[in-house]
């Protein structure tokens, strides 16, 4: 029963990052997000990761949290992008 709980955590928690990913896609824009928030996160699937390798049990939740940590990844590089882009394009409004 709690490989299902856990299941269904991950799964909820996943199941947000596409949305985010897309919001952050069309608007191209980064405001309110927070680099350090999803660094925080990656940090505790890899533990959650860890833990099950260490235990030996419930290998295939591990599945579960590198898909998530993939997801976090990739808002985390749309993060980093687009904020990179609005500096350059603030920079250039200054001059």
């Amino acid at each position: 029963m709690s490989a299902f709980l856990e299941f269904a955590m991950l799964f909820a928690f996943g199941f947000s990052w596409p949305f985010a990913i897309a919001k952050t896609y069309r608007a191209k824009r980064v405001d309110g997000k927070s680099p350090l928030f999803m660094i925080i996160v990656i940090f505790g699937y890899f533990c959650g990761i860890a833990a099950h390798l260490v235990e030996g049990s419930k290998l295939w939740l591990c599945w579960v949290y590198l898909a998530d940590v993939a997801l976090v990844s990739t808002d985390l590089t749309l993060y980093f992008h687009y904020a990179r882009r609005q500096k350059i394009a603030a920079e250039e409004r200054t001059k």
